[in-house]
């Protein structure tokens, strides 16, 4: 019987430069030295050459002396190691898949999945625990690349693979004092989710030395920069994420987390150009285009966001931050039925999500105008200890504005908490207004006086006039509602804060002439009533005054000012206690809190009492 021939495919030393963005795959830079693309195209004279060799003497030596000289030469020639790579030579095929495997680069990894499937060493020990290596490091790494290889049927006795079972249950393995690379990284697949502190940083020692070991890799420095970013130290995480790239672009999660920093750090337009330029390099990666929705989204840019954000929720309908930011977007456009879908949808997925609270709460509220419910999604996300920024002092809003007592109080309570440190100018803003809702004129121009030495708003401004009004200087009043009024005179509620100080300080000529001009030109029956009610202020009969007043409210019976002066006029002006009455009942009805009307019904019993 003639012997078995056995022969290697010895493929020539090419060098290769690297061109991933052309969509090309250069030589491979490892510890061993440099691994050579496959030429399917390129001659293989000596291959050729020694097949013939061995073919013609298979043929010519028949004697059992050759046959036995031959045989134990193909076996030395099958297993000595692979030469004539000069200095950048590897010592055989197991360290270059190896090597291909460790370098965490999808390309590479996916050459090394090739080899064990085309070198026929799927069914060994080996070919089998780095295939479930490469399909682990795809699936959590890279997890939208498709790759080909064989299902992962790891041996289970192997180091390896006790280590991907504890990573499926989310168990960090220790690697000790190993100075196997795969060892030291493996076991961080584990926390790529994680965020706990007390269980990431224990984990920076052994990426350190695993980094060490094999300096060619983006696994170690890409795992340390998930450390660093999740820990709060962003300038290191932005140093481990530039390292990777250097290693390889291909390492698209990298360039991601930096967008993700720089988003963090308020650079919206540096994030944008991150992803920008990833999606000409990746254009169909989902995870490219999940980023950038959300880049879109930190712009403000809502009808970009919106389509990036609806084709991502194709791909994966269940993600949950993308619901939300859909939510969140429509909220902003007043779109408060159509958010509801997503809300609905999120619901089954985290319902004590803070900002899924906020979310529901300002549906409630200013879609609604359901402000009890809108309050008991506002307590829960109170509750949950985390609530997301601007979602206090929006609670406060809504418990101030709130009819009730003790809902008023607990707004003050939590306004206090707000006050406290350094606030923000929305909460200054917020604790003005209520001070001018309870006619604690200095309380409220002592929280107003930094927000004037800046640069002070329009409505900054309209405050100042009103408290200084409540404290009686007439001039000072004046002076605001002038410089309000300058500043856009075709605004209303300039004009109206400027008449009105312009009769308290006795110019009624000047104000008489304002009110008949804006009476002429305004658009709306609101805008109407208010200037037939500033008109009924300057008045000297009071047919005239009672007319301007029930013009105004005709305009607008929800005039709460109007609604006032005319109680006033029947209390004080001409005594008629069953028509004061009726315009007291009304006023208390728009604005039950008010603490000048509560002090007249202290006069009128019988008001309170029914």
């Amino acid at each position: 019987m003639r012997p078995g021939f056995f022969f290697i495919r010895r493929e020539p030393n090419t060098q290769e430069t690297s061109a991933f963005r052309r969509g090309s795959l250069g030589a491979i830079k490892l510890p061993g030295g440099s691994i050579p693309r496959r030429r399917d195209a390129e001659p293989r004279h000596k291959i050729k050459k020694v097949r013939r060799t061995f073919s013609s003497r298979a043929k010519t030596l028949r004697r059992p002396a050759a046959e036995f000289f031959i045989f134990p030469l193909a076996f030395l020639f099958l297993f000595a190691p692979v030469q004539g790579f000069g200095q950048n030579s590897y010592p055989g095929l197991a360290e270059e898949i190896r090597a291909l495997s460790e370098s965490g680069i999808p390309s590479l990894m996916q050459r090394a999945l090739d080899q064990i499937r085309q070198r026929n060493l799927g069914n060994s020990e080996f070919g089998r625990i780095m295939n479930a290596v490469n399909i682990n490091l795809f699936r959590r790494l890279y997890p939208d690349i498709k790759i080909q290889s064989s299902a992962a049927d790891p041996p289970q006795s192997h180091n390896y693979a006790k280590i991907l079972r504890n990573v499926e249950q989310g168990l960090y393995t220790a690697p000790g004092a190993s100075s196997d690379y795969l060892e030291c990284v493996l076991p961080f697949l584990a926390y790529l989710d994680e965020t706990r502190q007390d269980r990431l940083l224990p984990c920076l020692p052994d990426l350190r030395r695993a980094a060490a070991l094999n300096p060619g890799s983006v696994l170690a420095p890409f795992f340390m920069g998930l450390i660093y970013e999740r820990t709060g130290s962003s300038p290191e995480a932005e140093a481990a994420y530039r390292r990777v790239l250097g290693i390889s672009p291909e390492c698209y999660p990298a360039s991601l987390a930096q967008a993700r920093l720089k988003e963090l750090a308020g650079d919206h337009d540096g994030a944008l150009r991150i992803i920008q330029e990833l999606v000409l390099d990746f254009p169909d990666n989902a995870a490219v285009k999940r980023q950038l929705a959300v880049a879109y989204y930190h712009q403000k840019d809502w009808s970009r966001a919106q389509n990036a954000i609806a084709e991502a929720l194709r791909l994966n309908p269940r993600d949950g931050q993308l619901l939300l930011i859909q939510a969140h977007i429509l909220v902003e456009q007043g779109r408060f039925i159509p958010a509801q879908r997503p809300l609905d949808q999120y619901a089954s997925i985290n319902a004590q999500d803070p900002f899924y609270l906020f979310l529901r709460a300002r549906v409630q509220a200013e879609g609604l105008g359901n402000q009890d419910a809108a309050l008991n999604y506002l307590r829960s996300l109170i509750r949950s200890g985390s609530p997301p920024a601007g979602s206090l002092v929006y609670t406060a809003r809504l418990l101030l504005e709130s009819s009730r007592e003790e809902d008023q109080s607990e707004g003050r309570s939590l306004l206090k908490r707000l006050l406290e440190g350094d606030p923000s100018a929305d909460v200054i803003r917020m604790a003005v207004r209520d001070g001018i809702t309870r006619r604690d004129w200095q309380a409220a121009k002592n929280y107003l006086a930094p927000l004037l030495k800046e640069s002070p708003q329009s409505q900054d401004l309209l405050s100042a006039y009103t408290i200084e009004q409540g404290l009686g200087n007439n001039a000072a009043a004046l002076s605001y509602a002038r410089e309000l009024y300058d500043r856009n005179p075709a605004a209303d509620e300039g004009a109206e804060a400027y008449i009105s100080a312009l009769i308290e300080t006795g110019r009624q000529a000047e104000a008489g002439r304002l009110i008949e001009s804006r009476l002429a030109s305004a658009a709306g029956d609101t805008q109407k009533s208010r200037y037939y009610y500033l008109r009924s202020r300057i008045r000297g009969s009071d047919d005239q005054i009672v007319a301007d007043l029930r013009a105004s409210l005709f305009a607008d019976p929800r005039n709460l000012s109007s609604m006032i002066a005319m109680f006033e006029f029947y209390h004080f002006r001409r005594p008629e206690k069953a028509r004061a009455l009726i315009y007291l009942r009304q006023a208390l009805a728009l604005d039950p809190s008010n603490p000048q009307l509560r002090r007249y019904a202290g006069e009128y019993p019988e008001v309170l009492g029914n």
